[in-house]
């Protein structure tokens, strides 16, 4: 008997838009417009005979008829991209990866030449963000986040703990007495939206009270970190982060880095994937790179 579905594009486009609360989350994820997203949505309607969404444009609810048709949508999509996975070929392909900018720009794209060289059929596509959630719900093959390090997390890979300490360019620092942590009072401290508890973090870390002083709070931690590079104030900032600048001579730490309690994890997707296992292997094998480096250059 022939199938009775609507065009699988349209409920598509409407799982996506469903799973992820926004039409424009759902077209960057398929790589359309938003216009496409609801046009396609709109097609569905139309071919179902029924109200999907509900609401303004800016705030669309799912109907109650939406819901039961996502319950049974979005396991059906899995099970058909977890075919579509095992059958595929296991050396190449796409793998979607999620970290924050700062990291991504500092850390991780300086490396991936080395897994591009490794493994040139596989195409690593980033997509920054500030949240650590599952990535089976983000719909991402691997999440890097920071985050408390627990026992026994399934389908989580440590990478490396986050030590941080603060950084500020050579020539600030000729021009700036800093003997012991007291003397960051009344410094320019630069700030981050995205880590405003930076400085905490770090003044509980080496037993001390927290430094208070003028400076600008940018909107991401890559702008403080070019800021302290420029000369522009003292930052704190994780050592994997600072690395590079420091052994380029951009940076110093003029009290070394502490640990504070935080891991950088690597959390990957549960469906079996050849290809992230090969990321993964490679993705930790740098960190212990990055740790025999960091041992041959001891932070101070």
């Amino acid at each position: 008997m022939k199938r009775q579905l609507p065009p699988l594009h349209a409920l598509r486009a409407f799982e996506a838009a469903a799973r992820l609360g926004r039409m424009s989350a759902a077209a960057l994820e398929l790589s359309v417009t938003p216009g496409a997203i609801s046009r396609q949505v709109q097609q569905l309607e139309r071919s179902l005979n029924v109200k999907l969404f509900e609401g303004s444009k800016n705030k669309p609810m799912l109907t109650p008829t939406a819901q039961t048709l996502l319950s049974a949508l979005s396991p059906a999509l899995d099970q058909i991209e977890a075919a579509v996975k095992a059958v595929s070929d296991t050396n190449c392909g796409t793998l979607d990866v999620a970290c924050f900018s700062t990291f991504m720009v500092k850390w991780l794209i300086p490396r991936l030449f080395d897994f591009k060289a490794r493994y040139p059929d596989i195409e690593i596509r980033l997509q920054t963000t500030q949240r650590a959630d599952d990535p089976d719900q983000e719909r991402m093959d691997l999440v890097i986040a920071v985050q408390e390090l627990t026992p026994n997390m399934p389908n989580i890979l440590p990478l490396f703990p986050e030590q941080l300490g603060p950084v500020l360019a050579p020539s600030l620092a000729a021009s700036t007495d800093l003997k012991t942590p007291l003397d960051l009072e009344g410094k320019t401290l630069l700030q981050s939206k995205g880590r405003l508890n930076a400085w905490s973090m770090w003044a509980k870390a080496m037993g001390c009270a927290t430094p208070q002083g003028p400076g600008p709070t940018f909107d991401h931690y890559y702008f403080a970190l070019e800021a302290a590079v420029c000369g522009l104030g003292i930052a704190v900032a994780p050592w994997h982060l600072v690395a590079d600048d420091m052994h380029a001579g951009r940076l110093v730490a003029p009290f070394g880095f502490y640990t504070s309690g935080l891991h950088y994890v690597a959390k990957r997707s549960s469906q079996r994937n050849p290809s992230l296992d090969m990321f993964c292997d490679w993705l930790q094998a740098q960190t212990v790179i990055f740790d025999i480096h960091q041992n041959r250059h001891t932070p101070v």
